[in-house]
């Protein structure tokens, strides 16, 4: 590629493949979300529960970090992870976050906003013993997001544990577990011709979600 510069300023998608009206959407966010996440699975979205989980911490620098939703319900939405990585840390400090899905193959991406809040110890400990064994000896190996000399460490550390636990149940690690974003922003954004796109978005007040339309 002889100019990637014009390459880059000639790339264009047309988005042309749905529509997104007001009359069209369920009144409950997370219903709305749920009929949108099934179309993604069943339009063979690679990854569909993937998301960008974006944190600031307390020097306001910004972060983001793709990781795998786990459930969602009335309440929220889930995803586990090491409670002393930089992301736990920076959600110590300030626990407003967002989450974006994007599935291109529909053209479409959904962002949500809201607050985390740590799940219980039993909810944790129950998703951790539905995990494969080779992932819950990785939560027990790996000192996330710490600088580390190479990959040999992680693989004398695995194997350390690997004898740990030969022939036993493997527990939750106790820095390790699930935080809910209870949102109080969701917003479906669906691609449309010329750049017009069409952008629906909840917004909670009073404890009721109000449906506004913004411009793209």
């Amino acid at each position: 590629m002889e100019n990637l510069l014009e390459y880059l300023h000639k790339l264009r998608h047309d988005f042309s493949k749905m529509s997104l009206d007001e009359s069209m959407v369920d009144v409950d966010p997370v219903k709305q979300f749920d009929a949108w996440f099934r179309a993604a699975v069943e339009g063979k979205v690679n990854e569909p529960n993937a998301m960008v989980l974006s944190t600031v911490d307390e020097n306001n620098r910004p972060s983001s970090r793709v990781l795998l939703i786990r459930n969602y319900d009335e309440y929220g939405f889930v995803f586990y992870t090491n409670y002393r990585s930089r992301k736990a840390k920076s959600i110590e400090k300030n626990n407003k976050a967002t989450l974006l899905f994007f599935w291109p193959e529909l053209e479409r991406q959904v962002r949500i906003e809201g607050t985390l809040v740590k799940q219980t110890a039993e909810e944790s400990d129950r998703y951790f013993n539905s995990r494969p064994r080779g992932s819950q000896l990785g939560a027990w190996t790996s000192p996330q997001s710490e600088i580390i000399a190479d990959r040999k460490v992680l693989e004398d550390e695995l194997a350390e544990i690997e004898k740990k636990f030969n022939g036993k149940d493997i527990p939750r690690p106790e820095w390790w577990g699930g935080y809910l974003l209870v949102p109080d922003r969701i917003e479906f954004w669906q691609g449309r011709p010329s750049r017009l796109h069409d952008r629906i978005c909840y917004l909670k007040e009073n404890g009721l979600w109000k449906i506004v339309r913004l411009a793209p």
